[in-house]
């Protein structure tokens, strides 16, 4: 499908689809688990940017990005843009230049999240930062870019931290699953 036509499924449909070599693939639904990470995630990047530095901003999962030497499109479950946003001359609620891009892993994500998708992602001249944040254990892979354009990979688990210091400090690994434990009781 053309990429007009994956806007049009959008708009017509309501649906969230992430768009890959010319398909449109929907959006399923996530875990508690996976939408409690992600929010948090989000929010504690939002508190580690917002005081005085005005520069950066956090995107939802609603904040599609577009990859504009692939051509695809995807909604990770956050963002950040520092500086002005760019949009996809082909799609204006697409982000071009984020710095930063966070992927709470489920089983039937991980692959594609650590795989195809992190291929494309390394396209983006602006990204520095690539967080992949387990929902189910106390893990993050922080890809980080290289002056020299090669990526280095840091897992910090519980009770460590994930180091942002070009973002102002650093996130502790346990703060991201912070709820965890009533959510089990509420399930169990």
């Amino acid at each position: 499908m053309s990429y007009a036509d994956y806007l049009a499924l959008e708009r017509e449909t309501g649906v969230r689809h992430e768009f890959v070599d010319g398909v449109a693939y929907a959006m399923a639904g996530g875990t508690l688990a996976h939408s409690r990470v992600g929010m948090t995630a989000g929010a504690l990047l939002f508190a580690l940017l917002r005081p005085g530095r005005g520069r950066c901003r956090v995107y939802s999962a609603d904040g599609k990005l577009h990859v504009l030497a692939r051509g695809n499109s995807y909604y990770p479950d956050a963002s950040v843009v520092c500086g002005p946003v760019v949009t996809a001359p082909v799609d204006r609620h697409a982000i071009t230049n984020p710095a930063l891009i966070v992927e709470v892993l489920s089983e039937s994500t991980e692959v594609h999240d650590q795989g195809r998708k992190f291929r494309d992602y390394q396209r983006i001249p602006s990204l520095r930062h690539y967080l992949m944040i387990s929902q189910d254990e106390h893990r993050v892979e922080h890809y980080r870019r290289n002056d020299d354009g090669t990526w280095t990979l840091t897992v910090s688990e519980a009770g460590g931290t994930v180091r942002l210091p070009d973002l102002g400090g650093a996130i502790e690994v346990d703060e991201l699953y912070v709820g965890e434990v009533e959510e089990r009781a509420d399930e169990g």
